[in-house]
């Protein structure tokens, strides 16, 4: 039985944590003996499969008062531990620290690591500490999942041929909903993610509120976490400037949203970046007519063709954020064909076909290890 291992921060609701956690149960479900290592564990994650090893390879209690580059190098040395003991066939890293984290603690083992980009580069690897590290440890990389080919472009000359191109896999739980019922849906526009500030929301909550001026009748749900970065704070201010706590409601964060979103007429993401929009895709896959951002790095253009199964919006444009949401309130049939043609998202992105593409890649990354070996 091949051991495949992932790892990250945490499996805490985000993005890579939604994708990780799939892939792991996915590849556990297959048969293959599957860890998932991370930094620490809370009680707000993903759920695993019994038969997924979920590891805790970060500091221990003890560690939390020593100095930064102790603490630096046990992280270090606690992965390094584990992929000597377990010897795992593939590790899979996810996200930018974790990235650098698995790629030194592999230093000098046989164990293949494949580092995946899960959001827009430019914010993450441009610092000088940054580029240093993409120049010292990419070229030790045996691959790397990229979810954009603008993504690729960004990382040139370092791990082009031995990458793909992977977008994210959409829970099975969304693809297999019905459609929607257009006619009796909720006059409800609605987001979903953590308040955080590259999310945006402060600028739909701006947009909103000139929308509600000339629809009274619609508000505007955000379900999702607050990530503790002072955001929800702002997005509270701008409710009471607007007096709109009964039309504009942070509704916090749920395991409901396939109940939740469909109930709505409209689905909006407002972020300034992104990797590939779990959220968006989600939403296009329940049948949502979606307004996004044409945020780098340039998933929304590789998800959305603007008139087609979505709009595109200028990033941080609120004045076209809030002409998008008009034309779709006052227009019921073009939501309808927007959403129709948002499902057939499911039949690129379900979780079987991404775990097909995983799994040929990392078995084409095994295969080549064993022929090292031999």
């Amino acid at each position: 039985m091949k051991k495949i291992a992932f790892h990250l921060n945490c499996l805490v609701h985000g993005g890579a944590e939604r994708v990780v956690s799939n892939l792991a149960n996915k590849f556990a479900e297959e048969g293959y003996d599957v860890y998932v290592t991370v930094e620490w564990i809370d009680k707000d994650e993903f759920r695993l499969d019994p038969r997924v090893h979920h590891v805790n390879v970060g500091l221990k209690p003890e560690d939390e008062k020593k100095g930064r580059w102790v603490k630096f190098g046990l992280r270090i040395k606690y992965l390094r531990e584990f992929l000597k003991e377990v010897q795992p066939d593939v590790l899979c890293a996810f996200m930018h620290r974790p990235n650098f984290r698995a790629l030194t603690a592999a230093l000098g083992l046989r164990v293949p690591v494949i580092i995946s980009i899960r959001n827009n580069p430019e914010p993450f690897y441009s610092g000088r500490t940054d580029k240093f590290q993409i120049r010292w440890l990419f070229p030790h990389a045996a691959g790397c999942v990229y979810q954009t080919a603008e993504q690729r472009e960004f990382f040139k000359p370092y791990l082009q041929e031995n990458s793909r191109v992977i977008m994210n896999p959409v829970n099975r739980k969304y693809i297999e909903l019905p459609d929607p019922d257009y006619e009796h849906q909720e006059r409800c526009v609605v987001q979903s993610s953590r308040l955080v500030d590259f999310k945006n929301q402060e600028m739909l909550l701006r947009a909103f509120a000139k929308v509600h001026a000339v629809h009274p009748d619609w508000s505007l749900k955000i379900y999702g976490p607050d990530s503790e970065d002072g955001t929800k704070e702002k997005l509270e201010e701008i409710i009471r400037a607007n007096q709109a706590k009964d039309w504009m409601q942070l509704m916090g964060g749920t395991d409901r949203l396939e109940e939740l979103i469909p109930k709505a007429a409209i689905y909006t993401l407002p972020s300034n970046y992104e990797g590939m929009p779990n959220a968006l895709m989600e939403a296009m896959a329940m049948g949502m007519p979606c307004i996004s951002t044409d945020c780098p790095a340039g998933a929304p253009r590789v998800l959305i063709q603007d008139g087609v199964n979505g709009l595109l919006i200028p990033v941080g444009d609120e004045a076209a954020m809030t002409a998008a949401i008009l034309k779709l309130i006052e227009n019921p049939e073009l939501r309808r064909s927007l959403g129709q043609e948002a499902r057939k998202i499911r039949e690129i992105a379900g979780t079987d076909e991404i775990y097909h593409q995983w799994k040929d890649y990392l078995e084409e990354v095994i295969r080549e290890r064993e022929g090292k070996k031999t």
